[in-house]
């Protein structure tokens, strides 16, 4: 997804598959603090909004990542009454921070963006007003886990995808060379020099990559991998878009580097963004091994004056017609079980075996200190 941290990239994780028993750890381990809302037995927990309004206006906090189509938003407003002014922030990071600033006097309705590595942070510093859509029980269950128990449905999954490398299938063809299909195979001589990743600094697709890390060798051999990875040449780019864009060798500015850390969607996103005529099938892969989930949110902010309007938002992000627009709109999974997904996304995108994940609770705790210690490892 579209988090970076400095500059957000044009292409977005988009797979067909889910690992329900990482994710399910997931929500299992998430912890809670004091201003975590908790389940409540109040049926206003699951009122649902009226079909339609009087005029009124609501503003949803983003990242600059969210897309939607001009007609699909447009028929939302047609047949509620509302008219949605989308703000958009910086990454995901920013707004949440800024929400974060402004718990209870929000300067928006609904937060979209999110993210399973900020879920924490948002939720128990309250900016959030609880609410359990009668859409989510259509929502595959293993996302659902992650907003039940103890984050007591403070957000509503709304989409998800991986962090993955990505491999120029060219040039790997040209050079005779068998591609990696571990993380520890980019630790080999026979890929020195190849690989360029995104600082976890400044980055959400680096943080993420990190995150992998930690989540396969744990937090006493995650180090020793990066020291590995040093040692093996790898480059290391402030954001997406000056790896994939500028470093990639399929990025499209004669770039050096056969493998990158991007999106499990970046092939079928590759086909997408091609100019007339469109190729038949991307010249890049994706490295099943490694890849880490993420899965977006949106909540309503509260203290909002509109909560029946911010929920009706809510539960048009959970329609068929938004869930059908995201992957081509913002390149992710939709979350609603059975949505249909474009022709180009069941024939390139990458579907992991397993995706690794970590709690929130614990992204939450040592985040920063994780990122320290890969500043020290890296770049020291």
């Amino acid at each position: 997804m579209r988090r970076v941290v400095v500059q957000s990239p044009p292409v977005l994780v988009a797979v067909a598959g889910l690992c329900a028993l990482a994710l399910a750890a997931c929500s299992a381990a998430s912890g809670s603090g004091a201003g975590t809302p908790s389940p409540s037995a109040d049926p206003s927990l699951t009122a649902a909004p009226p079909a339609s309004f009087a005029p009124a206006t609501i503003t949803l906090l983003a990242h600059d990542s969210f897309a939607v189509s001009k007609a699909v938003l447009a028929a939302f407003e047609a047949r509620t009454g509302i008219t949605v002014n989308v703000v958009t922030g910086g990454d995901a990071g920013q707004v949440v921070n800024k929400a974060v600033l402004t718990a209870g006097a929000p300067e928006g309705d609904v937060l979209f963006g999110v993210d399973n590595t900020l879920l924490s942070r948002a939720v128990d510093a309250g900016i959030f007003a609880p609410y359990k859509p009668a859409a989510l029980a259509q929502v595959r269950p293993d996302l659902t886990a992650l907003v039940s128990g103890s984050v007591g449905y403070a957000v509503v999954p709304v989409d998800y995808g991986d962090v993955c490398v990505n491999i120029d299938d060219r040039w790997f063809a040209a050079k005779g060379v068998t591609p990696p299909s571990t993380l520890e195979d980019l630790t080999k001589p026979a890929y020195k020099g190849l690989l360029v990743v995104e600082n976890p600094a400044t980055s959400s697709t680096g943080l993420a990559f990190l995150l992998a890390s930690i989540a396969r060798y744990g937090t006493s051999g995650w180090q020793g991998y990066w020291a590995r990875l040093k040692a093996n040449g790898v480059k290391v780019d402030d954001g997406w878009t000056q790896a994939y864009e500028g470093d990639f060798s399929d990025g499209g500015k004669n770039g050096r580097r056969p493998l990158v850390v991007s999106y499990a969607s970046s092939p079928p996103a590759e086909i997408v963004y091609a100019s007339d005529p469109k190729p038949t099938h991307p010249n890049s892969s994706v490295m099943l091994d490694g890849c880490f989930r993420q899965v977006e949110f949106v909540g309503v902010l509260a203290g909002t004056a509109h909560e029946q309007a911010a929920r009706a938002f809510v539960d048009f992000m959970l329609s068929q017609p938004f869930q059908a627009d995201e992957p081509l709109s913002m390149f992710v999974d939709p979350s609603v079980v059975g949505t249909p997904l474009p022709p180009v996304f069941t024939a390139w995108a990458a579907t992991p075996t397993r995706s690794l994940s970590l709690p929130p609770a614990q992204i939450t705790a040592d985040r920063a200190a994780w990122v320290d210690a890969w500043t020290q490892v890296v770049q020291s």
